[in-house]
């Protein structure tokens, strides 16, 4: 699987300053990036599939919703998520 529990844990130890620390907004939203990403590369090679495609455009918003709580509420948290995981806004 691609996203094992080990990937888990160094993506929220990065973003978030700690293994256990899974619920900050930087860790969801480095974690929605790489589900996105792969689901982009799935949808690449499998044009026709809708359900995937459904569920990459829940991700999107989801992340969209966490990135705009972030701008919000604390604005150099959010630069620097958008610089660290390089996604356009």
């Amino acid at each position: 699987m691609y996203l094992s529990s080990q990937v888990k844990k160094d993506i929220f130890k990065k973003h978030g300053g700690t293994e256990k620390n899974t619920g900050s907004s930087e860790s969801q939203v480095a974690l929605f990036t790489m589900r996105i990403d792969h689901l982009t590369g799935h949808l690449k090679k499998n044009k026709k599939d809708f359900g995937t495609q459904r569920s990459l455009l829940n991700l999107v918003g989801k992340r969209r919703a966490l990135l705009d709580y972030l701008k919000k509420n604390d604005l150099m948290r959010y630069r620097a998520i958008i610089k660290t995981l390089d996604i356009r806004k």
